[in-house]
């Protein structure tokens, strides 16, 4: 079986093990499992073109490679695919390779891609920005963009980076006033972040059970200040945030959200930051692509 892996040639992963010698692990690692890779190392701005070119070719399965940043950036692509894609997670949180059971080590996630089957993903679009798995305001947007500063200063340890992300986050979070609307009803709340996910995420691991659910997860950490955002932060990193008693939760097919008070807010999407302003309008596209995965049912393990 022959493969062709669109790598995000930025990715830190790739940078740290040099771009020749990460090719040549790639291409050894699908040999292994008697499958041939041709690997496409191409900078940010290139993958549109690179992965619609592999997609193209129908001798060949496609692959993308990189976080969930580099995941999202080719979403629109992988919308208009018409067919399996593979997804090579080189990321630092991968909530989307763990989600489709590609975790471990390069070659493991190798094996995993390659005795892998296609499943059906939903999609989430806020206005006109898609997602695949997370979106939000506050606190939780506040910690990603601060994650994404630590990992350039502090790029020996990722348990450091998490550290100073998550305590500077804690210190100049302020909460927001929010309008929520879910479906037909609506609420304002005073919340330190708001987390809008498509399906439902649980356990330490940030799985979700199901990947075409058809609904959004609505999570509002309520206002409480410097003690209530360090427990959400702990609460995160240990895997039980569904338990903080300043969590509250909601489903739904459509979400908005908008702020009270009219400004330009940090707003994440699967780890990526922008900053926007004005109602922000999640809806569903269901069942929207297929992606080679190697899923494992909730409490049993790889093996």
């Amino acid at each position: 079986m022959r493969h062709i892996v669109i790598v995000n040639a930025r990715a830190g992963t790739v940078l740290a093990a040099g771009p020749e010698a990460f090719a040549a692990r790639i291409e050894a690692a699908f040999h292994a499992h008697d499958c041939k890779a041709e690997v496409r190392l191409v900078p940010p701005r290139e993958l549109h073109h690179a992965l619609s070119t592999a997609i193209a070719d129908a001798a060949a399965t496609p692959v993308i490679a990189g976080g969930d940043g580099t995941i999202n950036g080719v979403l629109p692509v992988l919308l208009q695919a018409g067919r399996p894609v593979g997804v090579l997670p080189l990321g630092t949180v991968n909530i989307l390779g763990r989600d489709l059971g590609l975790i471990g080590t390069l070659e493991g996630q190798i094996e995993a891609l390659c005795t892998g089957v296609p499943v059906t993903m939903d999609i989430g679009r806020v206005n006109d920005r898609l997602f695949h798995s997370i979106s939000g305001m506050g606190f939780f947007s506040l910690m990603a963009r601060e994650r994404e500063y630590a990992r350039r200063r502090f790029p020996f340890s990722r348990a450091v980076a998490f550290a100073v992300a998550a305590t500077r986050s804690i210190l100049f979070t302020r909460a927001i006033t929010v309008d929520i609307r879910i479906g037909q009803e609506r609420r304002q709340v005073e919340a330190d972040a708001v987390l809008v996910t498509i399906n439902s995420f649980d356990g330490p691991e940030w799985r979700r059970s199901k990947l075409d659910g058809g609904v959004f997860e609505v999570h509002i950490l309520n206002a409480g200040g410097l003690l209530s955002r360090a427990k959400a932060a702990l609460s995160v990193a240990s895997g039980h945030w569904r338990s903080s008693q300043n969590l509250t939760s909601y489903t739904g097919d459509e979400v908005t959200l908008t702020r009270r008070d009219k400004k330009r807010g940090h707003i994440t999407f699967d780890g990526e930051v922008e900053r926007k302003a004005g109602e922000l309008r999640y809806r569903l596209l269901p069942k929207a692509v297929r992606i080679i995965a190697c899923r494992v049912p909730p409490g049993r393990a790889h093996g």
